[in-house]
């Protein structure tokens, strides 16, 4: 796919579908295309926590080759990367402190999008409590904004922004108890001008509610696992 491909708008309404290459075995195969009918989302994001390059690009060879939606990769470490995505969600956990995942990763990364040619989306990834530890915040050792400081979750979406960075996206965690509160979304919406991504802990009944409130992106993955 060519790297002038328009990805994600403040104007539209999309849904993406987060595929966990650890999970995806044949009876996910079989749901797939009932799943894709129920949803039509307009992307794949693929990632996860614990998982070798080697059963991404399984997996990513195998969206593209039986469907046509693009592919994008939703790392967990450089080391997740693979050249067969058409994009990445070049990922900076502003919520956190660690500098292993505000910077570091994205220095031993950039070698290698640089080779690939991959098209690299730089994304404020903002990690929100959702009433339970997620994986997240194990690996990287960081705490989420408490999900009632909703002016500490738009301070941190606008230093993204001010820092030159194309999305912001608001993550509950994998499986989160409790989704991302659509008043955080709506300020946050109401204040940045970069498209919009919400995750973690939504299902199918809520995306209404979550576009309604300024996502632009709905994010729906352990739901249908």
């Amino acid at each position: 796919m060519s790297n002038k491909r328009s990805f994600f708008s403040k104007d539209k309404h999309e849904t993406a579908l987060l595929i966990d290459p650890d999970k995806f075995n044949g009876d996910f195969k079989e749901k797939l295309p009932a799943i894709l009918k129920e949803l039509s989302p307009s992307y794949f994001f693929v990632g996860g926590s614990f998982l070798s390059n080697q059963r991404t690009t399984e997996v990513i060879r195998y969206l593209k080759r039986c469907f046509s939606l693009p592919v994008i990769l939703f790392p967990g470490d450089y080391a997740q990367l693979v050249p067969h995505a058409d994009a990445v969600l070049f990922l900076s956990l502003l919520s956190g402190r660690n500098p292993e995942y505000l910077a570091a990763q994205q220095v031993k990364a950039a070698p290698l999008l640089k080779q690939w040619q991959l098209r690299v989306l730089p994304t404020a990834y903002i990690l929100i409590e959702g009433n339970k530890t997620t994986t997240v915040q194990y690996i990287t050792q960081t705490l989420p904004v408490p999900r009632d400081k909703t002016d500490l979750v738009l301070a941190t979406a606008l230093a993204g922004q001010y820092m030159g960075m194309q999305l912001i996206y608001l993550e509950a965690g994998s499986g989160a108890h409790l989704p991302i509160p659509l008043e955080t979304v709506r300020a946050v919406s109401e204040e940045i001008s970069l498209p919009l991504i919400v995750g973690g802990g939504i299902k199918p009944s809520m995306e209404k509610d979550y576009f309604d409130a300024g996502a632009n992106v709905v994010v729906m993955g352990t739901f249908f696992e």
